[in-house]
């Protein structure tokens, strides 16, 4: 969905294939459909991935894993959820603003956040026009 948008991820930035915790994934539908990986950054809740197959997408699916990311979250009892996504693709940043998600801006990134947002910088998935996001529990 994004190569039409001239976004091409480079290697190691698909996250999922790495991860051997099963508790850090939400997994929708049997078959899976889709899924979120979380992770934690600065003490809060980060949403690391979340992913609808094509074929399922604009049926709620990331909705509800949103949704359920944010009640991991407070089970968790973290303060908030973080994530980075692009600002100007609509199934990325606006779409989690119409969720309670805001922008934050780099002089209120924790110490994790800003080496994340390097490290992404560093595998080629530069910052801007990519942002960083809050959603507070």
């Amino acid at each position: 969905m994004f190569v039409p948008l001239g976004i091409v991820f480079p290697p190691g930035t698909t996250v999922i294939e790495e991860c051997d915790d099963p508790r850090r994934v939400i997994v929708a539908g049997r078959p899976p459909v889709g899924f979120a990986l979380l992770g934690v950054v600065d003490g809060l809740t980060h949403l690391e991935q979340i992913a609808v197959h094509p074929d399922h997408g604009n049926q709620g699916i990331g909705t509800r894993l949103l949704d359920a990311v944010s009640k991991a979250a407070a089970q968790a009892d973290t303060a908030a959820v973080t994530l980075t996504t692009f600002r100007d693709v609509p199934w990325n940043a606006p779409w989690y603003v119409r969720r309670g998600f805001r922008v934050v801006q780099p002089h209120d990134w924790g110490p994790e956040l800003t080496t994340l947002v390097e490290h992404e910088r560093a595998l080629g998935i530069e910052v801007a026009p990519r942002v960083v996001m809050r959603k507070d529990l």
